[in-house]
């Protein structure tokens, strides 16, 4: 039996127990027969994790959060929020409606809002927190969505379809090829795009850009999306209206909502001037969504940066990219793989330190250094353009974004 609406006793013991542990609230669960316990401390777990997931939601006492993997697998606010940024229109069908994180936000974009889901029990929850929330724009379908919109009538047609497909196979491990995803946007991209002008796709952070162009010509746009240096999704904007080349860009969001951008296109990467310098004064780790473009040159010409080498990813200049999308550092010294050189800089015997192109792993060079994490120090393990491993010790820079 769903557990909602929540009663006002419900409610107040959520409340009270906010921040207490599972295990502790279930051991007391005799003392609270009139209540459905073990609900309801699911319910103090999922928002736990809502938290810092979904601030918004978690403001309403009466919303009431879905299983765990539903939960995971939904979309943060923040990323849902850049989502609706990018799509407007008329009408959105969303095909893979879930717990209805996008469909919330991008309700507020369209007239008319579409939510497709083909477990009855989770729609249904979806819609009790869309009626709490008050978005009045959407209507629920419970279907498969291929089966719903083939039975439309041909004249039916929206502004968007949005498609976030199932990365799971039949034992529950995570897949990332689109054509192992339910459904296969391979298999119905032509179909889905007979009835809308525009179709975004959300698609697994470690998937092959290049592999999935390949495989869809029909993309105008792809958006890498990071959250504080970490690949949340990729996106691609499938269109009728096809561009020469479709551009792709880095979106670095930060949890305090600054947003960066940078955009480039993987023809220009032939052309893009590259050249190698040992390190400057200031040295630069890009965010992982710039990484994940591929466009190294690229990434060089819009700051005018030196590669410190081809493979190693880390870039360098002698006055400071204020601008950058990544971490920027100063240089103190560049030194090798040797305790006594590098005794100096780490008095405290403490360093933050990354590895970029090295044989030895971040725990390795610590065990071998007899280093704590931790200090002001930065310790950068790469291979310079001349073959040559070396350390570059050196202090983070803040950066200042326009």
């Amino acid at each position: 039996m769903p557990i909602y609406p929540l009663s006002d006793e419900s409610k107040a013991f959520i409340q009270e127990h906010s921040h207490e542990q599972a295990a502790t609230l279930l051991f007391k669960a005799h003392r609270y027969p009139h209540l459905p316990v073990a609900e309801l401390v699911a319910q103090i777990q999922a928002r736990q994790k809502a938290k810092t997931k979904l601030p918004d939601w978690c403001k309403y006492p009466d919303v009431v959060f879905p299983p765990s993997l539903s939960l995971e697998q939904g979309s943060s606010q923040q990323t849902a929020m850049f989502k609706a940024s990018l799509m407007q229109g008329e009408s959105l069908a969303d095909l893979t409606g879930g717990m209805g994180v996008d469909t919330a936000f991008l309700a507020t974009r369209f007239k008319e809002v579409y939510h497709i889901e083909r477990q009855a029990e989770l729609q249904a929850l979806t819609a009790h927190n869309f009626g709490v929330m008050g978005i009045n724009n959407v209507r629920f379908v419970h279907a498969d969505a291929l089966v719903w919109l083939d039975s439309l009538a041909s004249s039916q047609h929206f502004s968007w379809i949005y498609l976030d497909p199932h990365r799971r196979d039949d034992v529950g491990q995570k897949v990332v090829r689109l054509q192992d995803c339910e459904p296969n946007i391979l298999a119905c991209k032509d179909a889905l795009l007979r009835r809308a002008d525009n179709l975004l796709l959300k698609a697994s952070p470690m998937l092959d850009i290049d592999q999935a162009l390949r495989a869809m010509p029909e993309t105008v746009a792809v958006w890498v999306v990071a959250v504080e240096n970490e690949v949340k999704e990729i996106l691609f904007h499938l269109s009728n209206q096809m561009v020469l080349e479709p551009s792709i860009k880095a979106v670095a969001l930060t949890k305090n909502n600054t947003q960066q951008v940078f955009e480039g296109i993987k023809s220009q990467e032939a052309y893009s001037p590259l050249a190698w310098h040992s390190p400057l004064r200031y040295v630069y780790e890009p965010n992982v969504a710039l990484l994940k473009t591929g466009l190294f040159k690229q990434i060089a010409h819009q700051w005018h940066l030196y590669k410190i080498a081809s493979n190693s990813h880390l870039y360098t200049s002698e006055n400071l990219e204020k601008n950058f999308i990544g971490r920027s550092f100063e240089v103190l010294a560049v030194t090798k793989l040797d305790k006594k050189e590098l005794k100096p800089f780490v008095p405290a015997n403490k360093a933050n330190i990354t590895v970029r192109n090295f044989p030895m792993t971040v725990q390795q060079i610590r065990e071998k250094l007899k280093l704590q994490e931790g200090g002001d120090t930065y310790l950068l393990a790469t291979t310079d353009s001349q073959g040559k491993k070396i350390i570059v010790v050196c202090k983070r820079v803040e950066q200042t974004h326009d």
